[in-house]
């Protein structure tokens, strides 16, 4: 099992195997992919945090040091004649569609609510409520092989708790500046529940849109 603590993934690396997992469930039949769909796929500007911009030579050598670490794999597809690369996280961590569902969606946007990746990862699992994103994330801790998944302290101002991944490195929430945010200052109060539900209806609106750079990139 590889040491994500003392060998964590790189940026690049880590936005290469979300889109890798993402186009596996969202658009099966375009995997595996080439470099430069996954170029367009690590350089989208919806659906993404932080947004990128990586080019062929940006990402080869990090496809390289992904596959010596057993990541990545190289393949020539049914066409056998354009190569193409597949993650291999699956087998490498051990988890199935749900985890790697819940991870791919934390490495392409950083750290979310249950409710947040229970909208963001309907693409590539459909979890029945977020209950279950919850017990799903709870396992990632306690009964994979190694942490994938940790639960960041919650933050002055916010109803749940976000979730970050793991296989970047530890991840050090920023500390609360103990003043209420700005949504809640005197005279522009927002109620947290229309707060999540803006932020609900906004993740949805990302996914329509990357659905739809999908579709015309096809």
């Amino acid at each position: 099992m590889i040491d994500f603590e003392t060998s964590p993934l790189t940026a690049v690396e880590t936005r290469i195997l979300g889109v890798l997992v993402e186009k596996q469930y969202a658009t099966p039949d375009t995997y595996p992919l080439t470099v430069n769909a996954l170029s367009a796929g690590c350089s989208q500007k919806t659906s993404r945090h932080p947004v990128m911009t990586l080019a062929e030579a940006d990402l080869l050598p990090a496809l390289e040091d992904l596959k010596h670490r057993s990541l990545v794999i190289e393949s020539y597809g049914a066409s056998g004649r354009v190569l193409r690369y597949a993650h291999n996280l699956a087998k490498v961590l051990g988890v199935g569609q749900p985890m790697l569902a819940l991870l791919a969606s934390l490495m392409l946007r950083g750290p979310l609510t249950a409710g947040e990746l229970r909208t963001t990862s309907d693409r590539m699992y459909h979890f029945a409520d977020t209950s279950s994103v919850e017990a799903y994330l709870e396992d990632m801790i306690t009964r994979a092989a190694v942490p994938l998944v940790t639960r960041l302290a919650r933050q002055p101002g916010e109803r749940e708790a976000r979730w970050a991944q793991l296989l970047s490195g530890p991840v050090v929430a920023a500390a609360g500046t103990g003043e209420p945010p700005a949504a809640e200052s005197a005279g522009d109060q927002v109620p947290r529940a229309e707060l999540e539900r803006l932020r609900a209806e906004v993740a949805e609106l990302r996914e329509r849109l990357d659905r739809l750079e999908s579709a015309l990139g096809s």
